[in-house]
């Protein structure tokens, strides 16, 4: 998954959530972000900052489910977790073994493989701890931190059904007007045929 995929799939509370966190505690980003998220719509910015709190953070997560926006979605996945969420990334590098400063910040680089063993244990632990939404989430954004990702971790995140993301990325459902519109067209449609077999 990419980041803009994430943003589509993931529960909006956790979203609305963390971007309320940079509003708060590092307007310079949040600002920033909000700018370079407007400038990619063609917008002025201060069409957005005219709207209410509430909707700025909705508009922001709309803009970040596309795919021009990847590289500043995943730049946001990651200060958040750093700076908002480093319990998870502590709980994620210890069950797997990779060395941290304390924090979940990596010394050094990444592996380039997860032993399968650790990587279920860890996936175990942080669904214990966090919950599917956010676990979601995280292993998702995880697994970008190397290019093409591990390919265990992505089995995992495809295949294991208790890492369901919560809220959107799901068809609507047709309104009954609409349905009603449908069946009346192919119903037409099908009148005709008969019509042309019988000329």
């Amino acid at each position: 998954m990419k980041s803009y995929e994430i943003y589509k799939a993931a529960d909006p509370a956790i979203i609305e959530d963390m971007l309320s966190f940079f509003r708060e505690e590092d307007r310079n980003l949040y600002k920033t972000t909000l700018a370079t998220l407007a400038a990619n719509r063609k917008l002025r910015l201060v069409f957005v900052q005219k709207k209410p709190v509430s909707e700025q953070i909705k508009w922001m997560h709309q803009a970040l489910m596309y795919r021009q926006n990847a590289d500043v979605g995943e730049h946001m996945f990651q200060i958040w977790f750093m700076k908002a969420k480093s319990e998870v990334l502590v709980t994620s590098c210890d069950a797997l073994g990779i060395p941290h400063n304390g924090e979940g910040y990596v010394d050094g680089n990444l592996p380039e493989e997860l032993e399968d063993k650790k990587l279920q244990s860890a996936v175990d632990e942080l669904l214990a701890k966090y919950g599917a939404s956010l676990t979601s989430i995280y292993l998702a954004v995880f697994n970008l931190q190397i290019p093409g990702g591990w390919d265990n971790l992505a089995e995992v995140i495809a295949n294991d059904d208790r890492l369901v993301f919560q809220g959107g990325d799901k068809p609507t459902k047709e309104k009954p007007a609409k349905k009603a519109a449908k069946k009346a067209s192919v119903k037409k449609a099908t009148v005709k045929k008969a019509a042309k077999k019988k000329a």
